[in-house]
Parts: structure tokens; C-alpha cells; sequence
């Protein structure tokens, strides 16, 4: 295998709200490069890039499906992730390993909630990205109010690029002032042709938009913009491919995917617009000793690549990677960096192409590439692969912590060991999954970002598996806080074994505990007065105050839950000579602030979703009234024709089985989405 043109690959994601049509759009993109022979559609199950059964049966994404796609002398690696929040880790990962990205909007609804929670995600690896706003034939769809969406919702600069003409089956190209109509029986023919005076007139104001967007981003087309001129196509797309790089401006394109509009502008806009593997800047990274290393994209330097995704294929444990510097072939022996300082030594068996869920094998992985491996034992998500006699540590991913869980055994106790080796397989695929003990039952849980991640689970595990389990109600998980501020003094006295022989131990301490404002984390200050003045504590028994401290953080005094948005001050310390051993100073800061937080009023805090209600209007105050006995604050209920939408902040617990009652309500009609947003007293 050759080395790839870099400048002619494009490693780009499609990103959404959920049901904003992200697979739909992939499916025509890969039927318009060659990739793909027959459209498959998500609502008949038979999407390409949705393989997985549970992935057809909901008609939802589930999982990150990778692929390529030829266009214009390129090569598109193309990345379909999930929009349902509860798989957001799957959208984390993608990004980090991306160089660009396409962002759907439903024509009717605009920005959504997780549109913003993956537009954050996007502005965190700061790429460049593109809009598609979708479903412009729908009754409802409105082009300048979606646009109107990302200024308000996401702080961007939209720069139309094509305008939509649902009723026409065409759209308007700004920058060559043509129209563009789609024929045949799957939209495959493009036809151009010149955009008359009548017609421009009506969207000659986007134009202006687009022209002072790049004039902005080039001195010599601002002269040009200012004098009324108009600049020549060419100059256009290079001005704006330099403002979407830089990530000054967003270009938006419209259409239907579903009805097969629109989307060869895009695949044109992915090729002219967003960047290549060279265009990106290098990646920090960190060496053994500390110090920070760039990692620029060269295939004859040490190799460096990111496990962004574990997956088990065909029961094997394969891992996919993005390659940033360096050559990976089959059986190299790659070094993975431990947080302890070890390096971990594996060999690399075989190296894939990915098609959805088809594998080919490669030569060689380079720069600027995504593959998937097969024989790495331990590499996990987050890993950085690097070559032994050049370590180095990438960037880790970031992963959530689970706010549901499901009390899970097998339904035959023969299953047992098969179960537990099962759930460990599926941890290593997804990092917001937990299996966990509690210790006071013994009761095995099962941790997720949501109903629907933990049904998904139990599905796998049936079908893919074939393990029957049993399930518990879901349970939320919470948190402890506390209401006012209390104190506690606590003289701590005891015999002890200290290296065998029986120790009188003793120490005194004064605390202060006290709420600190929601969402500020907790704080521990460990400078006290000592007593006597002339005492001075040593760095073991500085260690161990802070660690009587710390060790209450975890098992709050209502619930035993983790505390948060609290400080803890220890304010004195009296010291008793060689009784003042670090054991005895770490239980009685335990003592003292555990007496503290039950004089403080606990407060359980709950996970507080922001929550989008979509509903026909006739049924608002149905609706409205569910929602106020579930304990919904309204923050904002907005009407466009006939649907409303309500947005509200709701406890986790309240929204349970929320799916069937607002169908229940608008008679099938209705829809809800939710993200979480923080940890909250109701």
C-alpha cells in the first residue's frame, strides 16, 4: 500500500440532535460517492451505517459506525455517531480523534438540546465544522429561523452557502448564483443552471450575509464587498474555506436528505471547506519526564496514535485508533503509557479498513488515518499507542459519570461467572458503563447514562450473548449536600497496636463544615492552628488530616453518598507529643467532621435533567399539568404553527418511564429529549 495524499483525505463526523436524519444524510453521501449501490433508510431498518440489531429494531444510532467514501479525487472518512444523549460518549470519542465535522438540524426544530451538547463537545477540539439544516420539505421548516438557532443557541456565525426551494426540488448556490436541480430516481443527477433575476432578487440578502461573512476574513475581498463589487466564485471559496478553518465563520447548507436534496453541494463543501490531516494543528503530547511534545502529522517520525474505541467483533476485542504520526503495520510491538509510569508492551496482530461493520485488511496504517486493530489485550479507551523507544502520552477522552442504575443478575445461577465476564467485555467497550456491588446487599448494579443505554445492554446480552438476566427498577443515583454551616470539636483518645505494642494515641480537633454555592465542587483547607504554639505538624500528620477529611467526601451522613458543594476547614489542631501519631490525627478529623455534617441538615441532591417537551399545541395543558406534578421548573414554552415546545429542568427519578406517558398524552404524537445538567436539590 502506497503512502495517502493527506491533503486529499478528509476525516470528518456527522453530529445531531437525535432523529435530526445524521444516517439518513451518510446513506446519501455514501450512495452519491460510489461507496454504497442501494440506499438503505433507517425507517425500514436496512441502513448501512446502522448494523447492529438493536440499532434496527429502534430505528435509532447507537453506536459510531466508520467508512469511506470517494469524492472529487478525494477520500472522505466518514464518521456516523449517535444523537441520543444516553450514547454521548460515542460522539466524545469521535470528536477528539476528527479533523471536522457536518452538524444536522432539523429544518422545523433548529438548534436541540444535544445539538448543543455536541456543539460543545465540537468547541473543545475547536474543529471546523459545516451545517446541513435538514427536512426543508417538511410543513413547518424554515430556513433564517434555523439560521436565527445557531446565533442565539450556539454563539456561531452561520454563513448560508445554498438555499433551499423545497417546493422546486432545488436550491440556490450563493457563490456561483446558480440553481441546482435533483433528478433521477434517487436525486442522482445534478442539474445547474443560471439563477434568473426574479428568483435572486428573493435571496439576494443571503448573499450579502455570505460576502461580508469572508470579507471579514480577507483584506482584498473586504475592498471589494465595500466598493458593491462582486468577488469572483474562486476567491469566495477560498475566503471562506480560511474563515472555516480558523472557525471565524460556519457555513450552512439545506435540503432533504430523505428526499435526496441538497446533499452533493455538501460532499463539494467537505472536499473545498474543511480541512485535511495537514491542516489541523499539531497534538500535544506529554513525554515520561514531563515535558510537552507537539505531534505533527509524519509518517517517517515515531509513532503516536490515540484507542479511541474498544469493540468486540465476531466475540474478539479489537480496538480502533487514530494514527497521528508515524507507520503501524501488522505486528509491530507498540508501548502503552500507564498513569503509574509503567509502559505495557503489546504487539499489534492485524490492521483493518473499516466499512460499517466490514473489515479489510491493510499493509500499513498512516498518518492522518483511522484504523482498527486486532490483538491488543489491554489498550483501553484513551490510550495513547506510541513506539517503545519514543514514549509519549496523548490527551485522554473524558468520560461521564453513570446517573442510573439497574439491579442485574443472570436467570440462571449457573451464568453467574459467564455474566460477570460479559459486563466486563462491554466496560471496556463503553467507559460510561459500570458494574458495581452494593455493599450493603450485596445486590449487583448496573450503571448507565439512561433508560435507554441500560435497555440496550440488557438486549446485547440476550441476543448477542445469549444470557438471560433478570432486572430491578432503575435506581437514580444521588448526591449529599448540606444546608447550613455547623462545627464540631472532637478529642479522640485510644490504645492502639503501633508495631505490636499497645499505644495510647490521642489528639484534638476543631472543624468547620459549610455549604459552598451548587456546582462549586468541595474544598478542603488544612491550615489550622496548632496547639501548643510551639508544636508544628509534620508532613505525615499533614497528609493524614487531609486524608480524614477527604475520606468523608465519599459517604455523605443522609444517603452515603459522595457530598458535593461543600467546604470543609480544619481550624485547630491540639497536638499531645508522640501521642499525636498521623492515625490518630486522621481518625479524629473523620470523627469531628462526620459529627459536623449531621448538625449541618443534610440535603439529598438529585440529577436534574434539562428537558425539551415537544407537543402538539392542543394538548400544552395536559401536558403542562403532568409536568407540574413531576415537579418541572418551566423555564420557557415557545409555539411554531402548531407545536409547542416546552423547555424544563426535571429530577432524573420524575422522568422514568416519561416515554410511554407523553405518548399516553398527545395520543403518539409527542416527544421528549433530556440532558443532564447537574446535581440539585428538588
Amino acid at each position: 500500500m502506497k503512502t495517502p495524499n493527506l491533503s486529499n483525505v478528509r476525516n470528518i463526523g456527522i453530529v445531531a440532535h437525535v432523529d435530526a436524519g445524521k444516517t439518513t444524510l451518510t446513506e446519501r453521501m455514501l450512495f452519491y460517492t460510489g461507496a454504497l449501490h442501494k440506499i438503505g433508510e433507517v425507517h425500514d431498518g436496512h441502513a448501512h451505517m446502522d448494523y447492529l440489531d438493536e440499532e434496527r429494531a429502534h430505528g435509532i444510532t447507537i453506536t459510531t459506525a466508520v467508512t469511506k467514501a470517494p469524492w472529487e479525487g478525494h477520500e472522505i472518512q466518514l464518521v456516523d455517531t449517535p444523537g441520543h444523549v444516553d450514547f454521548t460518549i460515542e460522539v466524545e470519542r469521535s470528536m477528539r480523534v476528527l479533523d471536522g465535522c457536518i452538524v444536522v438540524l432539523d429544518g422545523v426544530r433548529g438548534v436541540e438540546p444535544q445539538t448543543e451538547t455536541v456543539w460543545r463537545q465540537r468547541n473543545r477540539f475547536t474543529l471546523p465544522a459545516l451545517f446541513f439544516i435538514n427536512k426543508m420539505d417538511r410543513p413547518g421548516a424554515n430556513f433564517q429561523r434555523a439560521l436565527q438557532s445557531i446565533r442565539d443557541r450556539l454563539g456561531a456565525v452561520p454563513v448560508p452557502v445554498t438555499v433551499p426551494l423545497p417546493d422546486r426540488n432545488e436550491v440556490v448556490s450563493l457563490i456561483d448564483r446558480s440553481v441546482l436541480r435533483f433528478s433521477g430516481t434517487q436525486g442522482e443527477h445534478v442539474e445547474v443552471s443560471p439563477c434568473d433575476e426574479t428568483l435572486w432578487t428573493t435571496v439576494s440578502h443571503y448573499h450579502e450575509n455570505l460576502l461580508y461573512a469572508v470579507a471579514e476574513a480577507d483584506e482584498e475581498l473586504e475592498d471589494l464587498v465595500l466598493c458593491g463589487e462582486t468577488p469572483q466564485p474562486e476567491a469566495v471559496w477560498r475566503a471562506l474555506r480560511f474563515a472555516t478553518l480558523s472557525g471565524r465563520a460556519h457555513p450552512c447548507f439545506a435540503g432533504s436528505a430523505l428526499h435526496n436534496q441538497g446533499v452533493q453541494p455538501l460532499l463539494d463543501a467537505v472536499v473545498r471547506l474543511l480541512p485535511s490531516p495537514l491542516d489541523r494543528p499539531p497534538s500535544l503530547a506529554q513525554r515520561a519526564d514531563g515535558t510537552p511534545e507537539n505531534v505533527a502529522v509524519d509518517a517517517e517520525a515515531p509513532l503516536a496514535a490515540l484507542a479511541f474505541k474498544v469493540q468486540l467483533w465476531e466475540g474478539r476485542r479489537h480496538v480502533f485508533a487514530r494514527i497521528y504520526r508515524g507507520v503501524l503495520h501488522p505486528g509491530d510491538t507498540v508501548a502503552i503509557p500507564q498513569a503509574s509510569g509503567e509502559l505495557v508492551e503489546e504487539r499489534v496482530a492485524r490492521v483493518f479498513d473499516v466499512d460499517a461493520n466490514k473489515r479489510s485488511r491493510l499493509d500499513a496504517a498512516y498518518a492522518g488515518q483511522i484504523a482498527l486493530l486486532a490483538g491488543l489485550r489491554h489498550a483501553t479507551t484513551g490510550d495513547t499507542l506510541c513506539n517503545p523507544e519514543h514514549p509519549l502520552t496523548l490527551a485522554r477522552i473524558e468520560t461521564r459519570e453513570p446517573v442510573l442504575s439497574l439491579a442485574i443478575e443472570p436467570a440462571s445461577s449457573r451464568d453467574e461467572e459467564k455474566l460477570l465476564d460479559v459486563l466486563d467485555k462491554l466496560q471496556q467497550e463503553d467507559p460510561t458503563l459500570r458494574v458495581e456491588t452494593e455493599p450493603d446487599t450485596g445486590q449487583r448494579l448496573l450503571r448507565g447514562m439512561g433508560e435507554l443505554h441500560l435497555q440496550i445492554v440488557v438486549e446485547r446480552l440476550e441476543r448477542e450473548f445469549l444470557l438471560r438476566v433478570l432486572t430491578g427498577r432503575p435506581a437514580v443515583a444521588l448526591r449529599e449536600s448540606i444546608a447550613d454551616q455547623a462545627s464540631a470539636e472532637v478529642m479522640f483518645e485510644r490504645t492502639m497496636e503501633v508495631d505490636h505494642v499497645p499505644t495510647v494515641v490521642k489528639a484534638r480537633v476543631r472543624v468547620v463544615v459549610r455549604p459552598v454555592k451548587r456546582l462549586s465542587g468541595t474544598e478542603v483547607t488544612t491550615t489550622p492552628k496548632v496547639v501548643p504554639e510551639s508544636a508544628t505538624l509534620s508532613d505525615p500528620q499533614r497528609e493524614a488530616i487531609e486524608t480524614g477529611a477527604t475520606d468523608l467526601l465519599l459517604s455523605g451522613p443522609k444517603e452515603n453518598v459522595p457530598l458535593q458543594d461543600v467546604a470543609i476547614d480544619i481550624e485547630e489542631v491540639e497536638l499531645f507529643g508522640h501521642a499525636s501519631r498521623p492515625e490518630a490525627l486522621r481518625a479524629c478529623v473523620s470523627l469531628a467532621v462526620r459529627k459536623a455534617l449531621l448538625d449541618a441538615k443534610g440535603v439529598v441532591l438529585h440529577p436534574i435533567m434539562r428537558t425539551e417537551v415537544v407537543i402538539p399545541e392542543e394538548n400544552l395543558g395536559t401536558v403542562l399539568g403532568d409536568l407540574q406534578a413531576r415537579h418541572a421548573l418551566i423555564l420557557d414554552t415557545q409555539t411554531l404553527d402548531d407545536i409547542t415546545t416546552i423547555t424544563c429542568d426535571v429530577a432524573l427519578d420524575k422522568l422514568l418511564g416519561y416515554t410511554t406517558t407523553i405518548r399516553s398524552l398527545t395520543h403518539g404524537r409527542g416527544q421528549f429529549s433530556m440532558l443532564f445538567d447537574r446535581f440539585d436539590a428538588v
